[in-house]
């Protein structure tokens, strides 16, 4: 039944449509807060005061002040704050979401293990994304599992520790917003928005590592961002020589979560149409997300209240703040107002916009306005213009320098057999870089199929920018291909220089990559054991080439499966010679920024910024490895200690279960002496320690000596000999103490083009 006090407040807001009031934010008769805490509607105190049971809540008044509680999930959390900053949310204390686990220092063995997770799926409320998975520890792994709909998402962070780390250092949080962040001694994944449930759980990285555990204990936890510690983020690293709750309990602000809330589980064009629609006059609807149903409600524009209550949003009388200019007159319609300029002004009468102006000045300043803008833009315009032209100018210039100074540095040139080719000729033979002859694009440029005036057949690749990165690997390209003559190297044809953007011209491989056969193979085509050997042979055989039969030593730097490419009848070519270093004889090393590709990266390189030739040998193990197994260098469908391939090969072998990790076509056509032999060679090459490897000399004559063996056999006499005296060279590596340094260095990842020399037919 309708009461006396609303029928009056109906018939007053029916006489003057556009009068305003205060308007309430509880629903009239329950109380309007919970001790020092407003409670805004649909959120309510006691029975009929909530839109409903999801938003009901319980003040305690047995403290003081009294403090509100909301039951979610069974279990009854007490509220800090509803909606100061945005009405879509609350913030909650959840002391639930913590994650440790402590391991004995002596024997590695864990200690003590506990850990939660939040189900919010059979509630209306999900994780704001103004919350963090915080991982408190040195060389630990955090990993965050969440479910957004029926969608799961996994992240992850690395809290990684210096050698030096004590109990005094300060563990510092990167804030860059990002996951797979690597902190000092402490890592944060961002939560996304309409999270419904989340899992933290910790993985200790010292074994994979191979470092000493500095602290006993790690932790991972949930809670609000930027209400601590700001702007560093950083956590005393003393807490991780105590067990559980010390720390998290005497710190409340760590156990502050903020949660979203929505009205029901249908978005809006499926609420509207329902009785329980609660969105009230002059409010809109909006979708609370694309993953997860439910909606809320906003108050139209030029409105203000409560959009959940029965009297919905007043209009706001924005003539009481006077928005006109001088010389105007404001009216207040519904949801807006309007400015009228008096007789002889012209304009909208609004401060802020346009004004009043007198029409005989209106006009002059408009026309003085608009001949100003057209000049001013013509100019900027020129401007461009010519600084392109001389931008351009100085790197085609700065490019010509370049080649110049190596030609007088080469005696025989820098481009001893590579041509330069004529621009027309090119345009002709891709009919005018048409897109119908596009067979890759990459980062530094597309790359087109083409035909030559002579009917050959080649991959012309088109740079994007002529910038300084692009002008270094471009000249570094042309100079190393042009001195190398190996039939498993592709090769540089010639290229262009007087076009706009420089062209490189390349042999055309039509069989595309080796990463493509061995994962994605074709079925009429499959690599058989024996190919296997032959490219594993004929790739070994052009880094040992490269390494020590070049007129100066050449390391690849970025050895991997998508940079071998494939011919016509299937024989490998080495290629992207991009990144490549040319080494003075007397050289053992190069220290350069860290480049290459996360999976095929020597780590004693990412430690030391220090590349030798044992750096191309540990990636060239990895792409052996892809050979025996058919898997890829980095899965995230292994398990998480096992997502480096390396390691994972390093645990089966190191079982004695190698049989378990290599491909079925390895299993089946290879032989087993020839396969172990093949194994072996490719652990020798990951060693951590780039002296214990072999050289990519020594490579190519193992594996040359195993192809040579099909073709004449050895007795059994040989071959138990040969792995006998293989096994003791392995356990030689494998009794070798190691250890990484703490120096982290950024990982570039190689900007490899999609390859020229290749066909995605």
């Amino acid at each position: 039944m309708i009461s006396l006090l609303h029928l009056i407040i109906f018939f007053l807001v029916a006489l003057d449509p556009l009068a305003s009031s205060p308007s309430p934010t509880h629903k009239p008769g329950c109380p309007a807060r919970c001790g020092n805490m407003m409670i805004p509607y649909p959120f309510g105190v006691g029975s009929g005061c909530s839109l409903g049971s999801s938003f009901n809540i319980t003040c305690n008044t047995s403290t003081t002040p009294p403090k509100p509680y909301l039951n979610i999930s069974g279990v009854n959390l007490e509220v800090v704050e509803i909606g100061s900053d945005d009405p879509t949310r609350i913030r909650i204390w959840y002391p639930y979401l913590l994650y440790g686990v402590c391991y004995d220092l002596t024997s590695g063995n864990v200690t003590w293990e506990d850990g939660s997770y939040i189900d919010l799926s059979e509630t209306q409320y999900t994780l704001s994304e103004n919350n963090w998975q915080t991982t408190i520890g040195c060389d630990d792994f955090g990993t965050a599992s969440t479910y957004r709909g029926r969608e799961e998402y996994r992240d992850a962070c690395v809290g990684y520790c210096s050698i030096s780390a004590n109990r005094s250092n300060v563990g510092v949080c990167p804030n860059n917003g990002y996951s797979n962040s690597v902190g000092e001694g402490c890592c944060r994944v961002p939560i996304a928005k309409g999270t419904q449930l989340l899992g933290v759980g910790l993985l200790d990285l010292t074994k994979i590592l191979n470092r000493t555990r500095l602290f006993p204990c790690s932790y991972a936890f949930v809670k609000e961002k930027g209400s601590i510690n700001e702007p560093a983020y950083s956590y005393n690293l003393s807490i991780l020589q105590q067990r559980s709750g010390a720390f998290f309990e005497k710190n409340e602000a760590l156990q502050v979560v903020r949660l979203d809330w929505r009205i029901g589980d249908q978005n809006c064009s499926q609420a509207h149409r329902n009785s329980t629609y609660a969105c009230q006059a002059n409010s809109h609807c909006v979708d609370f997300g694309a993953e997860i149903g439910g909606y809320l409600c906003n108050c139209s524009k030029g409105y203000i209240g409560n959009p959940y209550l029965y009297q919905g949003c007043t209009d706001i009388n924005e003539c009481d703040d006077n928005p006109c200019a001088p010389h105007a007159k404001c009216k207040n319609i519904h949801g807006s107002f309007s400015c009228s300029c008096d007789s002889g002004y012209n304009g909208d009468g609004k401060k802020g916009g346009s004004g009043c102006t007198s029409s005989m000045k209106f006009v002059l300043i408009g026309l003085g306005s608009a001949l100003g803008l057209v000049l001013l833009l013509l100019l900027c315009y020129w401007l461009l213009k010519m600084l392109k032209k001389r931008k351009y100018k100085k790197l085609k210039e700065d490019l010509f320098k370049h080649l110049l100074l190596l030609h007088q540095q080469t005696g025989q040139g820098t481009f001893g057999k590579t041509k330069l080719f004529n621009a027309k000729e090119l345009e002709k033979a891709t009919d005018h870089f048409n897109k119908s002859r596009i067979c890759g694009r990459g980062g530094q440029g597309i790359v087109y199929k083409g035909m030559l005036s002579d009917g050959t057949i080649v991959a012309i690749k088109k740079l994007n920018k002529v910038d300084e990165n692009q002008l270094e690997q471009f000249i570094n390209e042309v100079v190393i291909l042009s001195q190398i003559n190996h039939k498993n190297v592709v090769r540089l044809l010639g290229c262009c220089l007087a076009t706009q953007d420089p062209l490189l011209v390349y042999e055309f491989l039509p069989n595309g990559t080796l990463f493509d056969s061995i994962h994605d193979p074709k079925p009429e085509f499959p690599l058989t054991w024996n190919m296997r050997l032959k490219i594993a042979t004929d790739v070994a055989g052009a880094l040992a080439y490269l390494h020590f039969a070049s007129s100066v030593p050449i390391y690849h730097r970025d050895i991997k499966s998508t940079n071998i490419l494939l011919d016509e009848k299937y024989v490998v070519k080495v290629s992207d010679f991009g990144i490549s270093k040319l080494v003075e004889v007397d050289q053992t090393h190069l220290t350069t920024v860290v480049k290459g590709t996360f999976g095929y990266l020597d780590p004693e390189y990412y430690q030391t910024s220090q590349y030798t030739e044992k750096s191309d040998v540990y990636s060239f193990g990895v792409v052996l490895l892809e050979l025996l197994t058919g898997q890829r260098p980095i899965s995230m469908e292994r398990t998480e200690v096992g997502r480096n391939l390396a390691s994972h090969f390093l645990a089966y072998i190191g079982a004695d279960n190698l049989d378990a990790i290599l491909d079925a076509r390895v299993l089946e056509e290879g032989g087993k002496d020839e396969v172990i032999a093949v194994a072996r060679l490719a652990r020798r090459c990951l060693n951590v320690r780039g002296q214990m490897r072999p050289t990519m000399k020594e490579v190519a004559t193992e594996l040359e000596s195993l192809v040579m063996s099909q073709i004449h056999p050895a007795n059994d006499m040989e071959l138990e000999e040969e792995a006998i005296v293989s096994e003791a060279k392995d356990m030689e590596f494998s009794d070798i103490e190691y250890s990484w340094t703490s120096n982290v260095h950024g990982v570039a990842t190689s900007s490899s083009d999609a390859h020229p020399l290749m066909s995605n037919d």
